[in-house]
């Protein structure tokens, strides 16, 4: 099955339509499989004397609170159906986060065909127990979280009617950008060995390296912020891919898809002609006279391999020549 790639608008519109519909159209042209977005209300999320994160105070450009950072990037009922009209236009598909239950009721409305736990609901129990109950896939990232933790969430999950089939933990560390030294990407593979789930990666490192490399070791899904603009202000620009950058993650992800083969190792086609060209046939080092015993000495091993393998030079030592041979003449039994 091929590798999802959601292409994370998150909070990137800046509350701005126009804007939102411009990062639906780069993620379609970067070819990601779906477009998402963040779906709250400030008021049911943070209170109003929630700080910041540090990531969010020296990104964003402004003095405000949580609560007042986030007022603004709220996004209407309106403006979602407006955004997935325009997904619709464009051939790709809408998703968001809900950050709470009423937001998850909301998005089930609007019959999105899958729904994010991002890493902060990982622990709310009623919410886990809500995107439960609706039975569909379920992307969960896992940023912050021990296995213990993982595996509570999970069995939530199914426990409120969701199999384990249909849902792919995301490795993820959250902190924008994350380092390298925190990226520890062997864990989503502990992941999935842990708790027999596909599993993949949502990422806010730098570059696109760390993607590409979560693909060769077996990731489903990946997740990469994008934006227009790094310099744009708000939370989330200067961890975000543009759009170029977002392409050329795409375009890597499909190479390594189609690279990494069907894991059994054997010639391909292309291969097959350059095998008489790059192997060697046993061959005379010197005129051999018919009669005359095949020795270590009036035999070589060069190209092309168009003859006797030299792994059989062992049958060919000690026969006579049943003809003349001239210098690097293949032989032949």
């Amino acid at each position: 099955m091929s590798v999802i790639v959601i292409a994370e608008a998150g909070v990137n519109h800046n509350g701005d339509i126009g804007m939102a519909r411009q990062l639906i159209d780069a993620a379609t042209e970067a070819g990601a499989n779906y477009v998402k977005f963040q779906t709250f209300t400030a008021e049911r999320l943070v209170t109003r004397q929630a700080e910041k994160a540090d990531y969010q105070k020296q990104n964003d450009g402004k003095s405000d609170s949580q609560f007042e950072m986030l007022k603004r990037l709220e996004l209407t009922s309106q403006m979602h159906k407006e955004l997935m009209d325009h997904c619709k236009l464009r051939g790709i598909t809408f998703l968001s986060t809900g950050f709470d239950i009423e937001s998850v009721d909301f998005l089930n409305e609007l019959a999105i065909p899958l729904f994010k736990v991002p890493s902060g609901e990982i622990t709310n129990l009623p919410y886990l127990q809500r995107i439960g109950a609706l039975g569909k896939h379920v992307v969960m990232s896992t940023g912050m979280a021990t296995m213990e933790e993982i595996g509570d969430a999970i069995r939530v999950l199914e426990q409120a009617g969701t199999s384990r089939s249909v849902i792919t933990v995301l490795h993820c560390t959250t902190d924008y950008p994350t380092a390298m030294k925190d990226v520890n990407l062997r864990a989503m593979c502990a992941i999935r060995d842990a708790f027999n789930v596909a599993v993949g990666y949502s990422d806010h490192t730098q570059g696109i390296e760390i993607p590409i490399a979560a693909v060769a070791l077996g990731a489903s899904v990946i997740e990469k912020h994008f934006t227009l603009d790094r310099n744009l202000p708000g939370p989330d620009h200067k961890a975000s891919l543009e759009p170029n950058e977002l392409r050329a993650m795409v375009t890597a992800i499909r190479n390594i898809e189609v690279a990494m083969g069907d894991g059994i190792k054997r010639p391909t086609a292309s291969e097959l002609k350059n095998l008489p060209v790059a192997r060697k046939s046993i061959v005379a080092a010197r005129e051999i006279k018919a009669g005359e015993w095949f020795t270590a000495e009036n035999l070589d091993i060069k190209r092309p391999g168009t003859g006797i393998s030299p792994m059989r030079i062992g049958e060919v030592l000690g026969q006579k020549a049943d003809r003349d041979y001239s210098i690097d003449e293949v032989i032949l039994l």
